[in-house]
């Protein structure tokens, strides 16, 4: 949900199509459509990507993106530069990767931009698969945006079942939304919150172990993070070794472990969308992980069970790692606690907005709630949050959210059967303010240290409890 500059947006935008390459273009390419429309059921097997996906790709996002109207096609030239820089990363250069003359006509420069994309690839066709990939990658980083993506070629690790977990098997407090979509918010010291099984596991990780550094690079230089850390995280199937200098600070050692990516059986309790436990003075403690379908009912539906034969005196609702998923949903969980009032706008380029209403359908619980949030609540998980601190439900305790909150993401189908995915509109809290790359403020800051994590505790919930038992 994040524009960085509209300019150098659609420069790697269309310097991403720069590096599509493809043969020339036959009568019948000639006529593949430029226009994108939303997807009706699955697509079908995905074709190759080529130069006329690209421009379908360009035009799709031109029409409908949130800020495509405002987009200037001259911005081509740093996409340019991103064409010779993956040409050189192959080894090869072309004399006739030189930038073209534009005018800012939309389509008269892609025309021109097109002319000399083909002159370029064509001297290079065993890249063009890998170029066109590439290129609509570049397209879609070059937005900015924190919700615009393009799904193609998902594959799953061998032997891929529910229940799995793939990776080095540990979670960082520096994960998810702040790796991918705002790393910026992401503060030293890097360490381990949570040991989930696999290679970290075997290695002998513990939570609270500082991660000094990755595959020999810093994790932090001077207080910002690096990328380094998404190694943490790898992929199936690009995902190689991972070497870990840590630090223990329980006891002052010091060792280096290379972790392999694999499969790993994660606890049944970290597949659970929705768990709850009654905690002391009659308090519901309800851990939500991600506003998927209904997890909204369910969420309340465990609230009713916990007060059942009993007084409830207030709420906890754990979001923390909450990475988001349905706006409806976060909608029907705060309209639990207040009814009449806006909870989001979503809002066009020229500031025309929708407005994002509570579901007075929904029953009131009355109950005091105090909502616990981290850097990893992003998306519809900083909708709920910043309604409940804009319309005074409740408390936020913890550290900021996300900050990764650009809009909901219309899908679009590309003639590659290969889906392209962006918000039509931004995302504004309820008082109109911009959450996206800023995140939600906490009432009540309350970091987890990495002597937190090494000690089992957990500030952040013992501070909300206190704050329900004033």
């Amino acid at each position: 949900m994040t524009v960085k500059t509209v300019t150098a947006g659609l420069a790697l935008l269309l310097a991403a199509a720069c590096t599509a390459p493809t043969p020339p273009r036959s009568q019948a390419s000639a006529a593949a459509s430029t226009v994108c429309a939303p997807p009706h059921g699955p697509p079908g097997a995905e074709t190759a990507t080529t130069i006329d996906v690209i421009e379908q790709a360009y035009f799709c996002i031109l029409g409908n993106y949130y800020s495509g109207a405002t987009l200037d096609a001259r911005s081509l030239t740093a996409g340019f530069v991103a064409l010779t820089q993956e040409l050189n990363r192959k080894g090869h250069d072309v004399p006739e990767a030189t930038m073209p003359a534009l005018t800012g006509d939309r389509k008269a420069d892609w025309a021109a931009f097109e002319a000399v994309y083909r002159k370029v690839t064509d001297q290079v066709p065993d890249l063009r698969e890998r170029l066109a990939v590439v290129t609509l990658e570049g397209i879609v980083a070059g937005l900015g945006d924190n919700h615009a993506s393009w799904a193609h070629d998902v594959e799953q690790p061998p032997d891929y079942y529910d229940g799995d977990g793939y990776g080095l098997g540990l979670q960082a407090n520096v994960n998810g939304a702040q790796v991918n979509g705002n790393p910026g918010v992401a503060l030293p010291p890097l360490f381990v919150t949570t040991v989930q099984g696999g290679a970290a596991r075997a290695a002998g990780l513990r939570p609270g172990d500082i991660i000094e550094s990755i595959n020999g690079s810093a994790p932090f230089i001077d207080g910002k993070a690096t990328p380094a850390i998404a190694a943490l995280y790898p992929r199936y199937p690009e995902a190689r070794p991972v070497r870990l200098r840590l630090l223990r600070q329980t006891t002052g050692r010091r060792w280096i472990v290379t972790l392999k990516p694999g499969l790993h059986q994660r606890d049944l309790s970290a597949l659970q969308v929705v768990q709850s436990k009654l905690l002391e003075d009659g308090i519901a403690y309800v851990r939500l992980r991600g506003f998927s379908t209904d997890s909204a009912d369910r969420a309340l539906k465990a609230i009713s069970r916990l007060r059942t034969g009993r007084t409830l005196t207030g709420v906890v609702l754990d979001l923390r790692g909450n990475g988001g998923g349905s706006p409806l949903e976060a909608i029907r969980l705060v309209s639990a606690f207040v009814h009449g009032k806006a909870t989001a706008y979503l809002c066009t380029v020229d500031g025309s907005c929708e407005t994002l209403r509570t579901d007075d359908t929904v029953e009131r619980l009355d109950l005091p709630l105090m909502v616990l949030t981290d850097r990893s609540c992003a998306s519809a998980c900083e909708h709920f949050s910043s309604a409940v601190k804009d319309l005074g439900t409740g408390r936020l305790v913890g550290t900021r959210t996300a900050g990764v909150i650009s809009g909901p993401a219309q899908p679009y189908l590309l003639d590659n059967n290969t889906i392209l995915r962006f918000p039509v509109r931004h995302h504004l809290g309820p008082d109109r303010e911009v959450i996206d790359r800023i995140g939600v403020p906490p009432d009540h800051y309350v970091p987890l240290t990495p002597e937190d994590a090494a000690a089992g505790r957990d500030p952040a919930l013992a501070k909300a409890l206190a704050l329900l038992h004033k």
